[in-house]
């Protein structure tokens, strides 16, 4: 393999590593409205949310979450504070008065 390919070889790869560590944003380094455009503008997407933790976030309204899940209201920290956003989760039984 010739040294000029070699070095494609390697950029390609340290691009790709570059895009897959960004593939995951941190929702400890935006602001909350940066952290509900981010999801809106995705419709879902995996975000970081502490040195261990992700999760998957959704809109509110959309077909996101698959059945029986449906878009519940969770928290994140964000560099400005907690921060309202959704994921799917399994509603609560509703229970007879």
């Amino acid at each position: 393999m010739s040294l000029r390919k070699i070095v494609l070889c390697a950029a390609a790869m340290t691009i790709a590593a570059t895009s897959f560590a960004s593939a995951r944003p941190d929702t400890r380094k935006m602001t909350c409205a940066q952290t509900q455009a981010l999801i809106q503008s995705q419709h879902a997407t995996v975000l970081t949310t502490g040195p261990n933790t992700y999760d998957r976030y959704v809109r509110q309204f959309g077909n996101e979450c698959d059945a029986p899940y449906v878009p519940m209201v969770a928290y994140v920290p964000t560099s400005d504070g907690q921060c309202m956003v959704y994921r799917c989760d399994e509603p609560s039984p509703m229970v007879p008065n």
